[in-house]
């Protein structure tokens, strides 16, 4: 992992981001490695000169604002200014049950992730906090010292029509989506746009992004090896996720241009367990990345 983050700082890459889980996901047999994600975050960031740090997403559900907000700012610290927030409303029920926290319905998740993004906007900008809500409260709490950053930006990953997306509209400085095709990816958007008009915020504030799986090879043997692979994670899993690059260096490409053309700001290159491909990489940074630089 040192490796690929010092490889993504090196070779013209600009966001680098770490996962928020305590198993390996999809989820498969539990047994698989997995590093804690604020302390992975804060070696990024110690290691690395150039790319942006981030995490998309933390779980709302995983720890209380007032802790992140703290270790966000100190990595801000570290980074020199380089440091993104993204949160979420946690969907991995297997894990929650592993760990004995309480998987809420969907709907109590998203009004704790709206809340959680709230006291957020407050700990990283304001000198002193109070908030009242149903899941959190703050009391005149401080947040010293503040990030570096002015505004640290802060993002909403999800694809949620009716909840997601309008808290994305409410606080985020950017909003991510997770494995979804072109079409589906630019529909949710544009319902972003719409949730952005009713709330009265200006569309054009927050970016958008989109989490594509790393099945791409290098060669024909490249190829075959990351295609049993991709069956490997996402065969049994039953969300109809479909947003992966997958075959040659060329047919990436094409994937990368149909995600531009939608009007992505940045797609993110979603890598699994190591060992990493590194000829894949390369060819990724030296066959794909120049078009659309």
């Amino acid at each position: 992992m040192r490796r690929l983050w010092r490889f993504a700082d090196e070779r013209g890459f600009d966001w680098f981001s770490v996962s928020d889980h305590f198993q390996e996901t999809p989820p498969q047999t539990g047994d698989g490695d997995c590093f804690e994600s604020v302390s992975t975050m804060a070696a990024l960031a110690a290691e690395t000169t150039h790319v942006r740090v981030g995490c998309l997403v933390f779980c709302a559900a995983y720890r209380h604002p007032g802790v992140l907000a703290k270790a966000i700012t100190t990595i801000d610290h570290l980074s020199g200014g380089r440091v993104d927030c993204g949160i979420g409303a946690g969907w991995d029920e297997a894990e929650f049950v592993s760990y004995g926290i309480r998987f809420a319905s969907i709907g109590e998740r998203e009004d704790q992730l709206e809340e959680y993004a709230a006291v957020l906007r407050l700990l990283l900008g304001s000198d002193r906090s109070d908030f009242s809500g149903k899941h959190y409260r703050l009391v005149n709490a401080p947040n010293n010292p503040k990030p570096l950053q002015q505004r640290l930006p802060l993002w909403i990953g999800g694809s949620g029509e009716k909840r997601t997306l309008r808290t994305a509209a409410r606080f985020a400085d950017g909003w991510n989506a997770p494995y979804l095709a072109p079409a589906d990816w630019t529909r949710k958007s544009r319902i972003l746009d719409q949730w952005c008009e009713k709330v009265g915020r200006d569309p054009g504030e927050i970016a958008r992004t989109i989490n594509i799986g790393f099945y791409m090879g290098a060669d024909a043997r490249g190829v075959a090896r990351h295609e049993a692979l991709y069956q490997k994670h996402w065969a049994a899993d039953e969300r109809g996720m479909t947003g992966f690059l997958r075959g040659t260096a060329t047919q990436a490409a094409d994937v990368v241009a149909a995600f531009r053309d939608a009007g992505a700001y940045r797609i993110n290159i979603a890598l699994r367990e190591g060992p990493y491909d590194w000829d894949a990489l390369e060819a990724f940074a030296t066959q794909v990345m120049p078009h659309f630089t």
